[in-house]
């Protein structure tokens, strides 16, 4: 490369100037920076975890900052942003708001918010010292809540004529906490109305917003805490699905091949870029995140996307073994309250979406966490969280879907959980043994008898109402954690539909001798004997037309194809065949 160094992989890193100024590879969102400033003066955006949202705010933090105007080229000149400038570039105090430290402990979290807040303010008192009035930092207190901190920041940046650009990252950190439980909420409440101190801080911000506050940006990855400080902030404008901001965050599938082209350069790829894409894009790809972007661009996890860059080279190039990194799984385990709000609907959601693969539901801009249990708001929680992506419409709804494999092994984990919470288990290390043995030997009866023998066990007479949701949805949830296979579920073909193939995957494990399709069927208690046969009969026909699709043809290599026909009839298992 004529001596060219290497750009560093920038995974998990947020800080936009360590980014650029110590060689990291920086995938160029500076052209959004002029969309930002020519929209709403106080902007709200949710993206889901590990999304780039805190690299995003950094840029802007950067763009923005008085005291930078000297980095300016060093910072911005290589990019989109520095050969079209804005006139506000390098025009605003900014001051950084990072709520991630806040404590998620509600009889903890206002002494926790008031010190971070402090602290924030006197590294902005520090680093505008020079433009602030004397001594500035003496006008804050420890002991002061975070509101009248902030008003005397205030008072400061008014005498010098400064202007103010907030930036806010991750306000609702400690929400997930609130969802999981009614005394949780109740002190929630207390927080995020009436006189809660942190409905007064928005309400001290909007008042600021008539002197020297002329700007705010605020991320997170839900609309419910918004909702819950409306009374106290209603001037934010919510940008989140906006078709013009669809691209803002995450990867295109051009960034992320340029991305691949770029470190080829410097190592022997054993895989070309297109073989890449192939294997990534059913784990990182496929997220949409408005009404009017479908049919163009999907988007990839950027993070997930670096990880993967980074393993693959670590690997002396090779496909890692886990596709799924390890932090990306600690973060969706935060999200576990979700597992017990779904157990209270009357409904599984997440059932319905193993089952059938998406759901249609309203998109709910805001809702209060009081209201997280009512359907639409659920779906559109999942939505915000990133375990949902936008597919379709019908009518006037939408369409959504698990995106990729990355989620969807987290949501079958939710799944498992739900029946654990019902102590409907299977042994997790004789699960194991029998996956083996299926994938190695082809001997997959006792595998997939072990699951039925466990929902004959387990299951509650609350779970036969649930029927066949229930039933299909506990099978798939063990089905699909085979780590030897990627599960392809969504697959409607003008050939049929397939309830599951488990697809070898050959690259990482090329032992792996036998891949399977799995049909399934559900006949009720109550319907009589003939329907099991009427139902097995359509079972062969798709299992057959399906096994002829160009996805099973192209990615089964060297296995031997086992077509599986199951039919329950309620909690029995009636049927378990193979089809020749």
């Amino acid at each position: 490369m004529d001596g060219k160094k290497m750009k560093k992989i920038p995974y998990g890193m947020g800080n936009f100037a360590d980014i650029i100024l110590d060689n990291y590879y920086y995938v160029d969102k500076t052209r959004f920076i002029a969309e930002v400033e020519q929209s709403a003066r106080f902007f709200f955006f949710i993206r889901p975890r590990r999304f780039g949202k805190s690299l995003f705010l950094s840029m802007l933090e950067n763009y923005y900052d008085m005291n930078r105007r000297e980095k300016f080229d060093a910072l911005f000149g290589d990019l989109w942003i520095g050969q079209h400038p804005t006139e506000l570039r390098n025009s605003y105090a900014v001051l950084k708001l990072n709520f991630s430290k806040v404590s998620s402990n509600l009889d903890e979290c206002e002494e926790s918010f008031n010190a971070i807040c402090y602290l924030a303010y006197q590294a902005f008192c520090d680093y505008y010292k020079d433009l602030l009035p004397d001594n500035a930092s003496d006008a804050l207190s420890k002991d002061a809540s975070a509101v009248i901190n902030f008003e005397s920041i205030v008072n400061l940046c008014n005498k010098k004529g400064l202007n103010l650009y907030l930036l806010i990252d991750e306000y609702d950190n400690f929400t997930n906490t609130v969802l999981s439980d009614v005394a949780s909420l109740n002190k929630y409440e207390s927080i995020t109305h009436k006189d809660g101190f942190y409905r007064n801080f928005f309400a001290t911000l909007k008042a600021a917003t008539d002197s020297c506050l002329k700007k705010i940006f605020i991320t997170g990855v839900s609309p419910v805490t918004l909702d819950d400080l409306t009374s106290g902030f209603n001037i934010n404008f919510n940008y989140t699905s906006y078709a013009a901001f669809n691209e803002m965050m995450g990867f295109t599938e051009v960034e992320v091949r340029a991305i691949l082209d770029y470190y080829r350069q410097f190592h022997p790829f054993n895989h070309t870029t297109d073989e890449l894409i192939d294997i990534i894009k059913p784990w990182y790809d496929n997220y949409c995140f408005s009404k009017k972007s479908l049919g163009r661009e999907t988007l990839y996890n950027s993070d997930m996307v670096f990880y993967f860059v980074n393993a693959y080279i670590g690997y002396e190039c090779q496909i890692p073994t886990d596709m799924l990194d390890a932090n990306i799984r600690i973060d969706y385990k935060k999200l576990m309250m979700l597992v017990r709000k779904d157990h209270d609907l009357q409904t599984s959601v997440i059932q319905e979406i193993v089952k059938e693969g998406r759901i249609t539901s309203e998109l709910n801009d805001n809702f209060p966490a009081k209201n997280i249990s009512d359907r639409n708001n659920f779906i559109s929680l999942l939505y915000y969280f990133g375990l949902l992506t936008v597919e379709g419409t019908f009518l006037n709804k939408l369409i959504f879907k698990i995106p990729n494999q990355v989620v969807r092994e987290q949501m079958f984990d939710y799944l498992v959980r739900t029946y654990d919470e019902v102590d409907l288990r299977l042994d997790y290390y004789k699960k194991d043994e029998l996956g083996v043995d299926m994938a190695l030997n082809g001997n997959w009866r006792p595998y997939f008898q072990a699951i039925a023998d466990a929902i004959m066990s387990y299951s509650s007479q609350r779970d036969k109402i649930k029927g066949e949701y229930y039933v299909h949805g506990f099978t798939f949830a063990m089905t699909l954690q085979n780590p030897l296979y990627l599960p392809v579920s969504e697959n409607d073909t003008a050939t049929g539909y397939s309830d599951v193939y488990l697809q070898p995957r050959l690259v990482n494990y090329p032992e792996l001798q036998h891949s399977y399709i799995v049909e399934f069927k559900y006949v009720k208690s109550s319907e009589p004997d003939s329907e099991v046969e009427a139902k097995r009969a359509a079972a062969i026909e798709q299992i057959n037309n399906y096994a002829q699709t160009a996805q099973v043809r192209e990615t089964i290599g060297h296995t031997t194809l086992h077509k599986i026909v199951q039919v329950y009839k309620g909690f029995e298992l009636k049927v378990l065949e193979e089809i020749e």
